[in-house]
């Protein structure tokens, strides 16, 4: 479970922020101000990782930030431009910053890369009736073991990883056979893709959970 604190005042901000990178293994905190997030965060941690807007009602999220160093990674929410606030946010301590305003794909993109280079909810991901402990390559769903190849493993993880994110094609490729081939038959993908399918589907002609999005790549659907 990845537990995320998100500090921003902008009621509708946050709640479209809250949204975009909320899951079922995923719980969003919202909090409106500095009070609210530090008793938050006394009495309802541990988190994975904090977002914090800088220019808050009551104080800067730069406070904030120097009390969570060593404890939570922060990524910063900053004016576009209020670069003095991007720099000492980053040398207080900040892993990321992103100035507003932002896509969401792009936040839901920089909070996957800063959990996975955290290690944030290590690598066991429970998500609907599966289990996947990357690190041990075991695979379950519904309690049963699935043998998944090296390949298969690889595909999986990247997009358990992006779930709710669509991947392109060409990353995904790029990303998964990464052994210096020169040459991947375009369908190597596509044949991986059927094979997950077909081994944690249920009807992996109408798949709930590996997504294709026509055009761009595939998703892990979040459930």
């Amino acid at each position: 479970m990845e537990r995320l604190l998100l500090l921003e005042d902008d009621l509708a901000l946050g709640e479209g922020v809250r949204l975009a990178l909320q899951s079922p293994s995923r719980p969003v905190t919202l909090c409106r101000d500095l009070a609210q997030a530090r008793q938050t965060l006394a009495g309802d941690g541990p988190f994975a990782l904090a977002i914090l807007d800088v220019n808050l009602p009551d104080g800067s999220g730069l406070s904030l930030l120097e009390e969570l160093r060593g404890r939570v990674p922060v990524i910063l929410l900053t004016a576009n431009d209020l670069e003095t606030d991007v720099v000492a946010g980053l040398e207080l301590g900040a892993e990321d910053y992103i100035t507003k305003p932002f896509s969401l794909a792009v936040l839901r993109a920089r909070v996957n890369a800063q959990l996975r280079r955290q290690g944030g909810g290590g690598q066991v991901v429970e998500v609907g009736e599966f289990h996947f402990d990357f690190d041990r390559m075991i695979y379950r769903k519904a309690g049963r073991l699935v043998e998944l190849s090296k390949t298969e493993q690889k595909l999986l993880k990247l997009l358990v990883q992006n779930r709710g994110v669509t991947l392109a094609r060409a990353d995904l490729v790029d990303r998964v056979w990464t052994d210096g081939a020169e040459y991947v038959d375009e369908n190597a993908l596509s044949v991986t893709v059927k094979r997950l399918r077909d081994k944690l589907e249920d009807t992996p002609s109408k798949p709930k959970y590996l997504k294709t999005v026509y055009g761009v790549g595939y998703t892990w659907a979040v459930k």
